[in-house]
């Protein structure tokens, strides 16, 4: 993974940076299991109606996402490296109105150990098409992982 350097940030990357109070292993258990995953991957407000996935290299799944007034927000893609318990790498593409795969980026989460059962979480996501579409996510990832934290705590 590229260092992050807000210098060259472009509108097509997406850099996010978090510290759990959670041991590493657990944080990546947070996200390799179906068990945990399906409790806080996505916005607050929003619920996992649908989650389906082989979590694995090579393997894929698909998500639905649904919002309070009942929208539903379909994703998938492929995991493409599992480094228990440091590095996770995935595509990430939406699904449009008629069920067809829109942009693909691929999405790196990277924990490294912070100090005593702490873990620091970078999430990098690229490459976008538009700065809208980079902020968006950028939206959504934030609250996810404020679930994440939530998660954590009540798992602890």
């Amino acid at each position: 993974m590229t260092a992050y350097d807000p210098a060259v940030e472009s509108d097509a990357e997406l850099y996010l940076t978090r510290t759990f109070d959670a041991p590493r292993e657990l944080v990546f258990q947070m996200w390799t299991r179906p068990e945990h995953l399906n409790n806080w991957s996505c916005p607050k407000g929003m619920t996992i109606p649908h989650a389906e996935g082989d979590i694995r290299p090579g393997g894929s799944y698909r998500t639905c996402m649904r919002s309070p007034d009942g929208k539903e927000y379909w994703l998938s893609g492929v995991y493409k490296e599992i480094d228990e318990p440091e590095r996770i790498v995935f595509t990430h593409v939406w699904d449009d109105e008629t069920g067809r795969p829109g942009h693909e980026t691929v999405v790196t989460v990277t924990l490294k150990e912070a100090g005593a059962d702490k873990t620091r979480l970078t999430l990098h996501q690229a490459i976008f098409t538009s700065k809208e579409s980079r902020d968006g996510h950028e939206s959504g990832w934030s609250s996810a992982l404020d679930n994440l934290e939530d998660y954590l705590a009540k798992s602890g």
